[in-house]
């Protein structure tokens, strides 16, 4: 089978894996699009959300769809790095034991790994997070462990602010994209939520995805061919280009938000990892379409999942980082000419 042939099995399949996951979570198809662009592209996803919107259960749909296995992890205050790699207890007969910790316990079948409230979690605990993201590996009891198939979903809780800590930019920066996950609007979606019986118990609809729908130990193997198929015209280039330089100095395009001195704004901006990441992920959004070139909309369609946690501002504008990043993002989209 050529590249081609096998691309279009594996487009047949992405399709598939949507349609399985929105069987198990209604009314969130934009995050569903966005989770499967991001497992094709190999990259990490960044969760934010109320409590209860769903977050854990479209992982673990996803995880049933794909295969492999699945681990969750609960931030904590008092967890520490080596609560990722080992557990350690008192058996029955009273002996000490090490067990592997849910890092290492599932091998290189460890497909999806989900950190929940990961600003609970220590910078020590964060770090760690960051080589595995980074490297799909980890050093323990003298050797090196891989887990090459894993994709990292983490959940910020960003209500409680006691006892938590913040991330670094370089760690918001290993994930590809930051997805905020909010309640359904539409209202007969939320009257089945509530009175339906068969959204009560998550186990249940779960049931209904169907299992291992593609094979994940090839993910590596097909997002590459996806990059390698999926190409870009020069004008695109040269669109996206101008786009990185808007992060960084957004006067420059006219753009403007109220009450911000604009030359004071901006920190840094979108690293280079940040755009390749956004290309990465347009690059599988045109896929998705059924397309082997890109075109603004596939941009359009991930920009701001991107883009939006790449830009850093000064002090005086951080603390209001959560309006002040979308309306950026917003006019940057809008004041760059593109093709």
């Amino acid at each position: 089978m050529n590249s081609e042939e096998l691309l279009q099995d594996w487009h047949d399949d992405a399709l598939r894996l949507e349609t399985e996951v929105a069987k198990a979570v209604v009314g969130q198809p934009g995050i569903i699009r966005l989770i499967n662009v991001a497992l094709f592209a190999r990259g990490h996803v960044l969760l934010e959300g109320d409590v209860g919107v769903g977050k854990t259960t479209v992982l673990r749909a996803f995880a049933r769809a794909i295969g492999g296995d699945f681990e969750r992890v609960e931030g904590t205050i008092d967890m520490m790095p080596g609560d990722l790699l080992y557990h350690t207890y008192v058996d029955a007969q009273g002996a000490p034991r090490i067990d592997p910790g849910p890092l290492l316990r599932h091998g290189h079948r460890l497909t999806t790994f989900f950190f929940n409230e990961i600003n609970r979690a220590r910078p020590q605990v964060q770090s760690l997070l960051l080589r595995a993201m980074a490297e799909r590996t980890v050093s323990a009891f003298n050797r090196e462990y891989r887990f090459p198939h894993m994709t990292v979903f983490a959940d910020r809780n960003k209500v409680e602010k006691e006892e938590t800590f913040e991330l670094a930019s370089a760690a918001r920066d290993r994930f590809m994209f930051e997805l905020s996950m909010y309640k359904p609007e539409d209202p007969q979606i939320r009257r089945s939520l509530v009175f339906d019986p068969a959204f009560h118990d998550a186990d249940t609809l779960l049931e209904l995805v169907e299992p291992s729908i593609v094979p994940w130990e090839q993910l590596n193997t097909i997002g590459a061919t996806i990059q390698n198929h999926v190409h870009t015209s020069k004008t695109i280039e040269r669109y996206v280009l101008e786009l990185w330089e808007a992060t960084d100095t957004p006067a420059r395009f006219g753009i403007k938000l109220d009450g911000v001195d604009m030359d004071k704004l901006i920190l840094a901006g979108a690293s280079p990892r940040g755009m390749s990441a956004l290309m990465r992920a347009a690059r599988v959004v045109a896929w998705l379409s059924n397309r082997t070139h890109v075109v603004p909309d596939d941009i359009y369609a991930v920009l701001p999942s991107a883009l939006g946690h790449r830009i850093f501002f000064t002090p005086i504008y951080e603390l209001r980082r959560a309006a002040l990043a979308d309306a950026l993002v917003a006019q940057i989209m809008d004041r760059v000419a593109s093709p």
